[in-house]
């Protein structure tokens, strides 16, 4: 008997067995597959880490899904709708159908070994994008051929540039109808400059797409089944029916990289076509440099297109050997520069933490110098301490695939590890730490409380382990209404926190809007009387005080005592101070705490066997209660100071806005990128849905700070209902 067993190498499938025994095949009843475990290592040089960013539902997940599958990374290619893409995964991404946190895939291409971020789209998940842009070599930008530039074009171009990133455009969903390339070319032309420039365009007949030019190859691809096929240029003809000139386009690429390099700017000057290496130079230099933004396109459905942008990534866009030196601080504060180096010691940053209940926490660590291995011992920069590295992992979406080790320039997750986002580890021959991320900061805010009794504790530490994974969330308790405030950066982010308590930690919360800390205060001064006096057999209790009330400025109680001739025993006055401190937590209009309040003990008696402590403190509770009301008692709010920022064009409705939330406007100045800073003061319980507000009024653009800063009285037309949804019974 003869067993033979082949194993061969597909790029769809990625190991598939066949058995022959006996020179026969014999048939099996499901094909068998193995891991792929990827043992080859790459340095620096073949290594790409690309973000995808760009505006909800510009196509990013779709893009990041046909670039696995046709580099062969992936045996199906999924789609958002049916929740079978490889990078939203998770419960709340694939009941939204869009993502809501940054995911990591990994793909071989052209010798490359390229490491996929694909960002969140939504502003509420804003941090995600931030956290991918800053780990990132490149950023490619997708853009909708459908619907064009967005706010959230806008805010992934300007995140990359904060950071230094290369970009490139993509513009996508070409298949559909109403797509125009045209359009969106000229768009991105006029608001983002001149350095723009276009290396593949579509060539459109009849409002089809009947071939694809790339201006660096000088060559059309036409797309048969999926597969591209050379064909011939557009004729003269075709190209004067289209939108733009292919030679007006091939002109533009060639000014675009004449501005990189000298001698190539001699030689356009002098009417010479570059060579097809000088092209792909220069533009990979002016991207380096930031003068060359790219624009392709393709259609992720049919997947015309993204052969070619494989072929980009490969050319075009940069290595961490060229782009990831980075700037660190020292223990004694000394600025040093880490290259991207392997033979130097290990230096790496953790750009992103999942708390995940079941498989622990994650840490996706860039490696700027130096190698990784698990059971590394290194140095956490950021607190001192000594960890020793988990295992670690490369990811294809929620996939695992082990890795002994990893190089400079690489993205690796290490498992179970003691460290947070923001955190530097390093080993102990050179302690360096980078700069932390500045991510968006939480503005909507909500108070949370347990849907069952008991839960606090549970509540608090499932938050603990989220706050760890995302810093643009806060927790904290409100001293002055005794509510957990949970704040975010919208209310999908709101919602999906929510989600997540419930599905991954088991505890359910209520969320309703924050009370508003209300203050009580008097108006005038008033001297009165408060006497305790009670008879039940034996010792009674008789305390008897006589107390001037009158407005200071103070947050406590201000306590004096001017009593003369022993009318009350010093050993009595601190009982009648505290009958007051209890007494001030609790305002007799609506229940809220009494500031600015001064109190004078001015007189009063005693009895030598009735009076004690206890008695004094009960008639100073009586005088409070009786002066409070003589005193004019008003209501006093909260006034926040508020920064916030809006384009242009919104300024006049802010202002009108502004003014229906009872705001005083301070000041306006002009800011960067067409916005204005409109500086004013605004009553806190006007702000509960203004997060909101500005969002919907400026489409995304906008942004605020928000922080208390004083009280005002509030206005006669709005105590009574404040004491209505407030007022306690004595």
């Amino acid at each position: 008997m003869q067993l033979i067993v082949f194993v061969y190498i597909n790029k769809r499938t990625i190991f598939q067995l066949q058995i022959f025994l006996n020179g026969e095949y014999v048939r099996t009843p499901e094909v068998h597959r193995l891991e792929r475990i990827n043992l080859k290592k790459f340095d620096s040089t073949k290594i790409k880490n690309i973000a995808i960013a760009g505006h909800a539902g510009s196509g990013k997940t779709s893009l990041t899904e046909a670039l696995l599958y046709k580099s062969g990374a992936t045996d199906r290619l999924g789609k958002v709708l049916d929740g079978t893409t490889v990078s939203d995964y998770t419960p709340d991404e694939i009941k939204r159908k869009c993502s809501v946190y940054t995911s990591l895939s990994t793909m071989e291409t052209g010798g490359f070994k390229v490491n996929i971020l694909d960002t969140p789209g939504l502003f509420d998940y804003e941090s995600g994008m931030v956290e991918g842009i800053y780990a990132s070599g490149c950023v490619m930008i997708t853009v909708s051929g459908k619907s064009g530039v967005k706010v959230g074009t806008h805010k992934a171009y300007d995140c990359a540039k904060k950071f230094g990133k290369p970009t490139m455009f993509v513009v996508t969903k070409l298949d559909d109808d109403n797509a125009n390339f045209n359009n969106v070319l000229t768009q991105l032309k006029a608001e983002f400059g001149p350095t723009v420039c276009p290396v593949v365009v579509p060539v459109i007949a009849d409002r089809k797409i009947v071939s694809y030019v790339n201006l660096i190859e000088m060559k059309a691809y036409k797309y048969e089944n999926g597969k591209a096929v050379e064909t011939d240029m557009p004729t003269a003809e075709v190209s004067e029916k289209m939108e733009y000139r292919i030679d007006g386009l091939i002109e533009a690429v060639s000014e675009a990289v004449a501005e990189t390099d000298e001698e190539l700017f001699e030689k356009f000057f002098s009417g010479e076509a570059f060579t097809q290496k000088e092209l792909t130079d220069g533009i990979h230099k002016g991207m380096n440099e930031g003068i060359i933004t790219p624009v392709t396109c393709v259609s992720s459905a049919d997947l015309s297109g993204v052969d070619m942008l494989l072929k980009e990534i490969g050319l075009l866009l940069p290595p961490p050997s060229e782009k990831d030196a980075m700037v660190g601080e020292t223990p004694d504060g000394d600025m040093v520069e880490v290259p991207c180096s392997e033979s130097d010691p290990l230096s790496a940053f953790v750009f992103k933490t999942v708390a995940d209940p079941f498989v622990g926490k994650m840490s996706y660590i860039k490696i700027y110098s130096g190698t990784i291995a698990s059971n590394k011992e290194v140095v956490n920069a950021a607190t001192g301490s000594t960890e020793k590295v988990g295992k670690l992992v490369t990811l294809q979406g929620k996939k695992q695939i082990d890795v002994a080790e990893a190089g400079c320039g690489d993205i690796v997750v290490a498992m179970k590890m003691n460290v947070n986002t923001n955190d530097t580890i390093c080993d102990a021959a050179r302690v360096v730490k980078f700069p932390a991320i500045d991510f968006p900061k939480p503005c909507y805010k909500m108070a949370v409380r347990a849907k069952k009794q008991g839960e606090e504790s549970k509540i608090s530490a499932a938050i603990a382990r989220l706050l760890e994974e995302d810093l643009t969330l806060a927790y904290a308790l409100d001293t002055s209404t005794n509510e957990m405030i949970l704040s975010t950066l919208g209310g999908l982010h709101l919602d999906s926190v929510v989600g997540r308590l419930k599905n991954d930690f088991g505890v359910e919360v209520i969320t309703d809007t924050p009370k508003i800390s209300y203050r009580e205060t008097i108006r005038k001064k008033v001297k009165v009387q408060g006497r305790h006096k009670k008879q039940s057999g034996g010792h009674g209790q008789y305390g008897d005080v006589w107390i001037e009330f009158e407005p200071c400025i103070s947050d406590e109680l201000v306590f004096e005592e001017k009593v003369f001739g022993g009318a009350v025993p010093k050993n009595f006055f601190p009982a009648v101070e505290k009958g007051l401190q209890e007494s001030v937590k609790k305002g007799v209009l609506a229940g809220f705490p009494v500031v600015g309040l001064k109190a004078i003990l001015v007189d009063g008696s005693y009895h030598p066997v009735d009076s004690s402590e206890m008695a004094f403190k009960m008639a100073a509770s009586i005088a409070y209660k009786e002066g409070m009301r003589q005193a004019e008692p008003i209501l006093l709010e909260p006034i926040g100071a508020l920064n916030v920022f809006v384009p242009d064009d919104n300024t006049g409705d802010m202002m009108g806005e502004l003014n229906k939330r009872r705001g005083r406007v301070l000041g306006m100045n002009p800011a960067d990128k067409g916005l204005t800073e409109i500086i004013a003061e605004v009553p806190m319980s006007e702000m509960a849905d203004f997060t909101m507000t500005l969002r919907q009024m400026t489409q995304g653009r906008g942004s605020f700070t928000f922080e208390k800063v004083r009280y005002e009285p509030l206005p006669a037309n709005l105590v009574a209902d404040v004491i209505a949804k407030n007022a306690v019974t004595d």
